[in-house]
Formats: structure tokens, sequence, C-alpha cells
């Protein structure tokens, strides 16, 4: 099942706090960025957050649960989270601090 873009506007909008955050549609889902660094995914209208050693102190006993089948499990966020805009704020700047750079691609040259 395919995520509601609106339920990912919404996170968006609750997680602005954080810093320059943005959603990406991808295969029928959702990444959030923010600062430019994937920091969740949203899928089945469910919100994952990547795990972080802070983010999990932060949201300390949250469930880890796999966004998709063959994924790596991430923090799965309650739903009675979402309308705490200051703490979808923070756990997004704690992940997005400690997630590295992502890597520039080149594009091949063909031929």
């Amino acid at each position: 099942m395919a995520s509601d873009r609106k339920t990912v506007e919404f996170l968006v909008e609750q997680m602005a706090g954080g810093g320059t955050v943005s959603a990406k549609a991808m295969f029928g889902e959702f990444g959030i960025y923010c600062d430019g660094k994937m920091v969740a995914l949203v899928c089945d209208d469910r919100l994952f957050i990547k795990p972080t050693v802070g983010g999990r102190a932060f949201a300390a006993g949250a469930e880890e649960a796999p966004p998709y089948p063959g994924a790596k499990p991430c923090l799965l966020i309650d739903g009675e989270k979402w309308d705490d805009r200051e703490w979808l704020a923070e756990i997004v700047r704690i992940t997005s601090q400690e997630l590295p750079v992502p890597k520039v691609r080149t594009k091949r040259k063909s031929g």
C-alpha cells in the first residue's frame, strides 16, 4: 500500500524545526531528508527514522522494524508522537547530525 502524500506533507511540516526538511517520492513511498541527508522513510503511512546512537537514546523504547521487506530495521515512530512537533523536529535534528554526508555521485561518460 502506498503512503498518502498528505500524511507525508504533515510529517514534513511537523519536522521543519529540525532543519531544512523535504520529502521525495520513491517507488510509491517517500524518503524524508533533513539538510540533504535521508533521515526517514514513510512506508505504508508509517514513519521510520534511520537508527543512530542519539536517535535511539532520544526515542528510548521505540520499536525497531524494517520499513519494507529486506530493509534494515529503523525506529518505528508511533503515530501518537506525530502531533508533537518539537519531539519530531528534535529526533530529525539528532539523526541528521549523526548521519554521514551523502557521497556525491558522478555521472559516467557513455561511449
